[in-house]
């Protein structure tokens, strides 16, 4: 049976924290280039990039980034990639990029990223915005900007839910 971790007002409330947080670091985020990792992390970054919008008064860069084909467990037997499109319109040469994902867990989903982002560009710099941080890690990766810290069991299970993919938005936890 799983546990609600988050409820919709708590998930809009927290990308409304972090929007301050962005704004915070970043002023009128010129030359910042918002990055949704498919899927639910493109989902996060166009609520972000709706705050930021509203608050700044003009449109802060969206994009989309596909990592399939950078992961490192595809080419295991259980793996079989399912390839989706990145939109990167712009070079990201000499940008501030801002990824962006629903959980971060084991690191290896942002490794890939982070390579997959050099075939468009060199960024000034690359921060992580995630909805979720679990722990957990396999690898030295951190996020800049955390919604919700949850301690789990490696066999744990986080589930986000959001209206766009799900039909609501919610984030549970339960046993894998």
């Amino acid at each position: 049976m799983p546990t609600t971790l988050l409820r919709a007002d708590e998930i809009d409330r927290i990308i409304e924290r972090l929007a301050s947080q962005v704004i915070e670091r970043h002023g009128q985020c010129d030359g910042l280039v918002l990055l949704g990792i498919q899927r639910r992390g493109v989902d996060i970054a166009k609520r972000l990039g709706a705050v930021l919008n509203q608050r700044l008064g003009r449109e802060v860069l969206f994009c989309s980034l596909d990592i399939n084909l950078y992961r490192d467990d595809w080419t295991t037997p259980l793996g079989k990639p399912v390839i989706g499109e990145s939109f990167i319109p712009v070079s990201l040469d000499g940008k501030d990029v801002l990824l962006v994902d629903d959980v971060l867990f084991t690191g290896r989903t942002i490794r890939a990223a982070l390579e997959a982002i050099l075939d468009y560009g060199r960024p000034r710099r690359v921060e992580l915005l995630v909805l979720v941080d679990r722990g957990h890690r396999e690898l030295p990766i951190h996020a800049d900007y955390v919604g919700r810290s949850v301690n789990t069991a490696r066999d744990e299970q986080v589930n986000v839910l959001l209206h766009e993919r799900d039909g609501k938005d919610e984030v549970t936890i339960e046993r894998a």
